[in-house]
């Protein structure tokens, strides 16, 4: 639960996260939320200051960067040799009319988790639990990177059309158009999340 409120936007990097409050909102024992915080802070999503409590991680530029080559490979390769008409290609268009129905409302952190769950679902076209796993830590950390920018449309608006276009070629039975598309706007997505982490370093 506490991953999906990362993944959905609903904790955002640097936030301090109170036991009772989040205990009282998940409807579990404190002891129970410290272990789930515990397993959190492995997976680099929360850290555990000092006199501070448990925060919400902000990612570093090497970790936004390791996210994106990470991400390359695994949808990317997802995508190349996905059997045409998979099952999670209903997940990938349910994800886009989502995304437009959200942009349509000018919600555009409704529209980052939709893109989210395309994303989610590239990967589930390799019909991997592993891999699955692997990306949704990988989903919480990259929303926590998306957390760095102050304009979530600026982020989010470019990407709405392009998942259309990746679906588009899958469905046409052009996996490798579509890998390559996907793969070049990945590119694009670490750029304008590299330039905004930049934007944050102290003059």
């Amino acid at each position: 639960m506490l991953r999906r409120l990362l993944i959905t936007g609903d904790l955002v990097p640097g936030q301090r996260l109170s036991e009772s409050a989040i205990s009282a909102r998940l409807g579990v024992s404190r002891n129970t939320l410290r272990e789930a915080f515990r397993m959190l802070t492995h997976e680099r999503l929360l850290v555990h200051k000092p006199h501070a409590g448990v925060v919400v991680a902000v990612p570093s530029l090497a970790s936004i960067i390791d996210i994106y080559r990470v991400r390359r490979m695994i949808e990317g390769q997802a995508l190349r040799s996905a059997e045409a008409r998979h099952p999670a290609s209903r997940r990938m268009r349910a994800a886009v009319e989502a995304a437009m129905a959200s942009r349509d409302a000018d919600d555009w952190l409704a529209v980052g988790t939709a893109n989210m769950e395309f994303h989610s679902a590239i990967v589930a076209l390799a019909d991997s639990d592993h891999l699955d796993r692997l990306y949704a830590n990988i989903s919480a950390e990259l929303r926590l990177a998306f957390g760095l920018l102050d304009d979530p449309e600026y982020l989010h608006r470019p990407f709405v059309e392009r998942n259309v276009a990746v679906l588009e070629l899958y469905l046409a039975g052009d996996s490798a158009a579509a890998a390559a598309l996907l793969e070049d706007y990945l590119l694009q997505s670490e750029r304008t999340i590299v330039a905004a982490y930049a934007r944050q370093l102290p003059a």
